[in-house]
């Protein structure tokens, strides 16, 4: 039996052989034919995979599928990140893509994205229109056996061509950096080390070989996971630690001293370095969830912040219309100006190289000197609560209520873009909302210490189980 196919923030995913099931991807495969052709009667799509478990074997079923609707097929040949699908949509002007990944999420899931012709995650009108032709097919068998191969594409380097003309590689090479880069064993092996190692940079992979498993903890980002860069980063007396995740739309920092870099504090970084020497006197683009420290670089170089619900697609949008000089999510996803409108994690990295190259101090040092330029110091953190499904909706319903005060703070400002967002007098602010990708509810706080960020995220967590007892008695 079929399950209903639901599009999230960032794709279909799902429980590999509970929901994410070849007759689901037949579903979808068939779906997004019946959606390609209704605006293109002779569409070509790229399909490609990460390194999850039956990723070939996924991508092959979609394929058959496609090809079999009338669909041309350009299959990746190899594990391929996102960001370089999306720029192969681009450079070779295709009907867009499917990629099968669950980026950052745990082994035991699985993902497709659909990426549309500009290149970028695919709009709310785009995946509900696939979505409910899915549900009209209800089910579609396999295709006919057809032993024709596929076409096959490299796309790799025309995407290092790419990033070269994106990143100051001379200035990498001039600084002599060591650096270490960590795959994950995800797909950005081949990727991020190659465009170190060919223009000159020492650099130790690590991570490059495939495991499914992940080494049982997930090619999540966090700072968990990048324990071993971190210990490979001292063991080496590198400059930084570099990391993709699964997919490798997303980035991952690690300092000289082996301190994780929160994503927020990185994508400030990362525009205060592009305003300075990029020339682009441009707005940035950040999810409602991500830190106002964007607000506070925008407003020292003279700029302004465009705000917008979590999802890369928003900001996607941004990129192409040529509106901002750089996007990002507190999620660790980043793109910049002449680029994808989608994230980037290796291009991430290596910019963030660049500006040591280029800075030749550290990170952490850099980020004190930000903070006194902007006149202030910003601390986020990010919670997320696993509630049963009957909580959780008891403390969604509450969110829909007024809030004069919260925390005994007084509320300055509502903002309910993506969940609700407080502001409080002081600047500091907490948002409250669902994943779009995982079944929890996300607690994201910010403040001018850490010590502070945690105390309203701790408030705020037991305001959550509290109402939703208050309501149940």
């Amino acid at each position: 039996m079929t399950a209903t196919i639901k599009f999230g923030t960032s794709g279909w995913r799902a429980i590999i052989a509970d929901d994410f099931t070849f007759a689901n991807v037949r579903l979808a495969a068939a779906a997004i034919a019946e959606h390609v052709r209704s605006r293109n009667a002779n569409p070509t799509l790229i399909v490609g995979h990460d390194t999850r478990f039956f990723a070939e074997e996924f991508t092959h079923t979609a394929a058959e599928i496609l090809r079999e609707q009338g669909v041309r097929v350009l299959l990746c040949d190899g594990p391929t990140p996102t960001p370089v699908i999306a720029y192969e949509i681009l450079r070779r002007k295709v009907d867009g893509a499917i990629n099968f990944t669950a980026s950052h999420n745990p082994a035991e899931y699985q993902g497709l994205k659909f990426t549309g012709p500009d290149g970028g995650p695919a709009l709310p009108e785009v995946t509900h229109d696939i979505e409910a032709r899915a549900a009209k097919l209800r089910e579609r068998a396999p295709a006919k056996p057809n032993d024709k191969p596929f076409e096959k594409i490299d796309p790799r380097n025309f995407y290092l061509d790419r990033i070269a003309q994106l990143v100051n590689f001379k200035a990498l090479g001039d600084a002599k950096l060591s650096v270490v880069a960590d795959a994950l064993h995800g797909c950005s092996a081949g990727y991020l080390d190659r465009a170190l190692s060919m223009h000159g940079v020492e650099v130790q992979a690590l991570r490059t070989e495939r495991d499914v498993l992940f080494d049982g903890s997930g090619p999540d980002v966090s700072e968990e996971n990048l324990k071993p860069l971190r210990d490979a980063v001292l063991a080496k007396k590198a400059a930084v630690g570099l990391a993709a995740d699964g997919d490798a739309d997303r980035f991952g920092i690690i300092d000289s001293d082996g301190t994780w870099m929160q994503p927020n504090h990185t994508l400030g970084l990362v525009y205060d370095y592009l305003a300075e020497t990029r020339g682009w006197k441009m707005p940035a683009a950040r999810s409602v969830a991500t830190s106002h420290l964007l607000d506070a670089v925008a407003r020292f170089h003279g700029t302004t912040v465009i705000q917008t619900p979590v999802g890369f697609k928003y900001i996607g949008e941004l990129i192409e219309q040529d509106k901002i000089a750089m996007g990002g999510e507190e999620s660790a996803g980043m793109t910049i100006r002449g680029h994808v409108p989608e994230k980037d994690g290796i291009l991430a990295c290596l910019l963030v190289a660049e500006i040591i190259a280029v800075r030749r101090v550290s990170l952490m040092e850099q980020l004190r000197a930000l903070f006194k330029r902007v006149g202030q110091e910003f601390w986020p953190q990010r919670a997320n609560l696993h509630l049963p499904e009957d909580v959780k909706l008891r403390a969604v319903n509450r969110l829909k209520a007024d809030f004069p005060t919260f925390l005994g703070r007084h509320v300055k400002n509502i903002d309910r873009t993506d969940g609700l967002k407080m502001e409080f007098d002081d600047g500091s602010w907490v948002l409250l909302r669902l994943s779009g990708t995982e079944p929890v509810m996300r607690v994201y706080t910010e403040a001018a210490t850490l010590e502070e960020s945690s105390k309203i995220a701790n408030g705020t967590q037991a305001w959550v189980m509290d109402s939703a007892q208050e309501a149940k008695a």
